[in-house]
């Protein structure tokens, strides 16, 4: 199985953030491992890491990040804050994605369909 896999202190919570997100659904849930699925062949895994520290953007870099392609951002920013995403971007450079940080730290954008 081939899938993105998510450190953090709490794979559960973080793996239901994204459940709700993205309107996928659990496939393997143990106490330091969780998948979720979407269409098949999409997944994504969240593994435990009680130590996990999140990086320091824009200072150090973001490593690695999600892109979730959207019809509208408006909305759809409304709904991650309300899932407890905070927005990290503001810049109005940038009007076809917006970047976010998970309730965990791990960057995501939400990017502007074409």
């Amino acid at each position: 199985m081939d899938y993105t896999v998510l450190d953090c202190p709490d794979p559960a919570a973080l793996a239901r953030f994204y459940e709700q997100v993205l309107g996928w659904r659990t496939i393997r849930a143990e106490d330091d491992w969780h998948v979720i699925e979407g269409a098949p062949g999409q997944r994504l895994a969240f593994q435990l890491a009680p130590d996990f520290v999140p990086v320091d953007w824009p200072n150090v870099g973001v490593g690695i990040h999600l892109d979730l392609v959207v019809d509208a951002l408006d909305p759809a920013e409304e709904w991650v804050l309300s899932l407890g995403a905070e927005r990290v971007d503001a810049t109005p450079e940038h009007p076809t994605f917006r970047v976010y940080r998970d309730p965990v730290g791990h960057h995501f954008c939400l990017c502007l369909r074409d």
